[in-house]
């Protein structure tokens, strides 16, 4: 760390002494300054700063200014936030503007170093990857701004760690998922909590996975949690470990996940399946960045980024009081949704194209082809279960594919037409037309409340009804 420089803006000045103390014993050559004023010439020098550190009031103005700047204008260099003790709202802005992370009054000594060697490995990847720049201090900030564009560019489409591990890992090629790719690579550079939102089998896992890759925890642990999977009995003890005797059956000491994804990256999948009393803890950790295992003594200090994913809409768990509002605005800092497959059916193809040869790689086998007719009507089918359900449904065609190409009959799925908006308007059979037509309404319901994030008001302007009329059908199907 030696040749790499930091800023610290902060108008304390024994807090602006001991963070240059600290970061000066990490092997970086620290600047100060007092107000934004003078962290901004000193910005507009030209000195290429590996990181940047910033209060949140200072005499000329907010922090959150200055780290909407380095945003825009250096988006390689990590910028954090310092918050006053219990500001988690303040914090949580912070990350919304683009800061790196944040770290909370009295000043933690260790959570601060662990934050700085982070960002210190975000930076040192950009270097590794990025083409050689321009001598610092010799170029304009317009410049510089063009440049880390070009660099950028160059990591995202040319590197292994880029846009190229992103295609080979989310396979499709519309908008939808081209927004996905965009975001997690944004999300990569970032220690904000994410919260992945999407229906099952979309892939929540995965993007968090790559989240995780792509960034500068890579090299430490990714630990994927069903919260759901758990008895509620044994969650405290999974998650922050006990100690041994602290009750029967507790044998030896045991290390919780928390402890477990110490210095990488903790996925909480399913966390609306969180009891309440489970989510004050969970609160608490991630605020104060430390746990206590059952029947221990002390706090064990803990350095991990929480990623999150449901596929629940929390507002309204919020809403009822089945899931705390504090916790839910922690950890949906920013939101990922992760589309479903009927809102990228022209994907279809190339993700059956693929996973049919990887299917064929890991059974040995040389990779079926679909017929025309097999492909029709996998493009027309409502996939419930999205791109797992499309994985299923090739690997049962292989086993009962007697050739080297799939027929519909080897698909065994239900046969549908789909209109525009995907609602199935095949004719009814052994249903009454009122009851059928029932069922297309109470779907396009589901859809305006999901395509509105479950904001009634929004949902009924998007179907072109009164939001009395809305409630009306939402009570008469009992839809929640």
């Amino acid at each position: 760390m030696s040749e790499m420089r930091a800023l610290v803006v902060d108008d304390e000045p024994d807090l602006r002494e001991l963070l240059d103390m600290t970061l000066t014993r990490m092997g970086l050559d620290v600047e100060t300054a007092e107000d934004l004023s003078t962290a901004r010439r000193l910005l507009a020098n030209g000195t290429d700063y590996a990181f940047c550190l910033t209060d949140m009031r200072l005499p000329d103005g907010n922090g959150l200014s200055l780290i909407k700047e380095i945003s825009r204008d250096y988006p390689h260099m990590p910028v954090a936030m310092i918050t006053a003790y219990g500001k988690v709202d303040d914090a949580v802005t912070a990350l919304k503007y683009g800061a790196f992370d944040f770290v909370s009054k009295p000043v933690d000594l260790e959570v601060l170093r662990n934050m700085v060697r982070t960002a210190i490995k975000l930076r040192q990847d950009d270097a590794e990857m990025a083409p050689a720049k321009p001598e610092a201090g010799k170029e304009k900030p317009e410049a510089r701004r063009k440049a880390d564009a070009e660099s950028e560019a160059d990591v995202s489409a040319g590197t292994p760690g880029g846009e190229s591990l992103l295609r080979q890992r989310l396979v499709g090629r519309s908008q939808a998922m081209d927004r996905v790719r965009q975001t997690i690579t944004k999300l990569a550079r970032s220690q904000a909590p994410v919260l992945i939102s999407g229906e099952s089998g979309t892939g929540k896992e995965l993007a968090a996975q790559l989240i995780h890759d792509l960034g500068p925890r890579a090299e430490q642990p990714f630990v994927a949690v069903n919260c759901g999977a758990i008895p509620s009995e044994l969650m405290e003890s999974e998650f922050f470990g006990h100690m041994k005797g602290s009750f029967t059956g507790a044998d030896a000491d045991k290390e919780g996940l928390f402890q477990a994804a110490n210095g990488g990256t903790l996925f909480l999948d399913e966390v609306a399946d969180l009891p309440l009393n489970m989510q004050v803890k969970l609160l608490r950790v991630i605020q104060e960045k430390t746990v206590r295992p059952i029947g221990g003594r002390e706090e064990i200090k803990i350095d991990v980024r929480i990623l999150s994913a449901t596929h629940k809409a929390l507002k309204p768990l919020v809403e009822s009081g089945e899931f705390r509002n504090d916790l839910y605005y922690r950890l949906n800092v920013i939101d990922l949704p992760m589309p479903s497959l009927r809102d990228r059916r022209g994907d279809i193809r190339l993700l059956a194209e693929h996973f049919l040869g990887v299917i064929g790689e890991q059974w040995g086998e040389p990779p079926r082809k679909l017929s025309t007719a097999a492909m029709d009507a996998l493009q027309n089918h409502r996939f419930s279960g999205n791109v797992r359900e499309l994985v299923n449904i090739l690997q049962r065609a292989v086993t009962m594919c007697e050739g080297d190409e799939i027929s519909v009959e080897d698909l065994n799925i239900e046969q549908g037409m789909l209109d525009e908006d995907n609602v199935d308007v095949s004719p009814p059979e052994d249903r009454s037309l009122d009851d059928y037509m029932e069922d297309i309404e109470r779907r396009i319901l589901e859809k305006a409340l999901v395509e509105a994030k479950y904001n009634k008001t929004e949902a009924a302007r998007q179907l072109g009804i009164s939001f009395r009329s809305l409630r009306y059908k939402l009570k008469k199907y009992d839809i929640d």
